[in-house]
């Protein structure tokens, strides 16, 4: 058998150039990506409660440790996170317009002097406004 070296260096050289695999397989899957996930909901509500009973993601993060996150999101974040931010504007405007007519639409109570601890009851009415509009 190849060495674990040998082995990752062949799948980190050979698995770059899959990325027309990739496309093409999100393009045109087997079986439509949310007809797959939605008909997946039992198994992963059980696989959850599992993970959550022998806390694994505690123990996950413990063993990963800070380094290993950060080595990670270094590598990849960054230049991910631009790419991201700038393809998803139009599903974020659409995205939050209910919560932006909630929030104009939202009587708010007087507002009083600067520090005044009443001046709370005006977030909070936003607050209640918005996890309404959340939750139903």
């Amino acid at each position: 058998m190849k060495t674990t070296a040998q082995i990752a260096e062949k799948w980190a050289r050979v698995t770059q150039q899959r990325a027309e695999d990739y496309t093409m397989g999100v393009q045109s899957p087997r079986v439509p990506w949310a007809q797959a996930t939605a008909q997946a909901g039992d198994r992963w509500k059980t696989g959850v409660t599992e993970a959550a009973a022998r806390d694994a993601f505690t123990k996950g993060v413990k063993a990963a440790g800070d380094a290993a996150y950060q080595k990670g999101v270094m590598m990849k974040g960054p230049q991910r996170f631009v790419e991201g931010v700038a393809s998803a504007a139009p599903d974020f405007q659409a995205g939050f317009e209910p919560y932006a007519a909630v929030i104009q639409s939202t009587q708010l109570p007087p507002r009083f002097n600067r520090g005044d601890p009443r001046n709370l009851q005006r977030v909070a009415a936003i607050a209640t406004a918005l996890r309404k509009k959340k939750t139903g």
